[in-house]
């Protein structure tokens, strides 16, 4: 086993890890790591992510199902157009997109390029709420109430970034939950994750007729990160989340730079 691909699996650990700390966030290294670690293409590792980020969500979903945190009706209501969304994204729009979109002065725009700097855009967005670390408040007394047509937007945004990064946009879901549904934040970020988890496995499944899948190393690479995910909760009770959870934010911001780098410079 090269280092590069033992590398890749720590990072696959960490992914979990983090996950596991701060409830959120860790799936966003996913890409990177499978690019940069074990070279795969923007478009496989997209989809691989989806996986990744759909079972350890779903892992999390279980979890707080069982401590009775998901507002089921919320999770169907946001998830129904996102999920529409990323799934038509994945099957239909990336296939569809020539190799090379642009040409400017030499300088070429692959699809690939183009992919991994809208992640490092997304990885930068989320690093921005991490550090800020503000968290949407619902207001005093307010009535549930759904803004469907606002819904639907959103999620079809939510679907289209999530398709494209094959990121859960747990930065993007929690803020609507709050601001849209009314749900009080710990509510609000258990039902994220089963939003995640529905997002991100109909979003695989569009890849399913267009890539072939390593199932061996897709399920290792998850397996891998789902242990991470059961340290990061031991680990917990030992380290301070919020403090982490800012910390991880400028490395993600550091992260979304490099990326903007690599890219340009290769």
């Amino acid at each position: 086993m090269e280092i590069l691909e033992i590398a890749g699996y720590l990072g696959a650990l960490l992914v979990g890890v983090v996950l596991g700390l701060i409830g959120g966030g860790g799936s966003i290294l996913t890409v990177p790591v499978i690019v940069y670690l074990f070279s795969l293409n923007p478009i496989i590792a997209t989809g691989y992510s989806l996986f990744v980020v759909g079972i350890s969500a779903l892992v999390g979903a279980i979890r707080n199902m069982k401590k009775k945190l998901v507002d089921f009706k919320t999770a169907f209501i946001f998830a129904t157009p996102a999920f529409i969304s990323v799934y038509l994204t994945r099957r239909f729009v990336l296939p569809a997109l020539p190799e090379n979109l642009l040409v400017v002065d030499g300088f070429t725009l692959t699809k690939d390029i183009a992919i991994m700097l809208f992640f490092a855009l997304v990885m930068l967005a989320a690093s921005i709420t991490m550090i800020s670390n503000k968290k949407p408040e619902p207001e005093i007394g307010s009535i549930v109430s759904y803004n469907y047509p606002l819904i639907i937007i959103q999620g079809i945004f939510l679907g289209f970034v999530t398709g494209a990064v094959g990121a859960g946009g747990g930065f993007l879901i929690i803020p609507a939950l709050v601001l849209l549904a009314k749900l009080p934040m710990k509510k609000a970020v258990a039902t994220s994750l089963l939003i995640i988890a529905i997002n991100s496995l109909i979003g695989f499944t569009g890849d399913l007729a267009t890539l072939e899948i390593d199932w061996k190393f897709l399920l290792t690479f998850t397996a891998i990160s789902i242990v991470g995910i059961f340290i990061g909760i031991k680990l917990n009770s030992f380290v301070n989340g919020e403090k982490l959870k800012k910390g991880f934010g400028w490395f993600v911001l550091l992260m979304g730079i490099y990326i903007f780098y690599k890219e340009f410079s290769s």
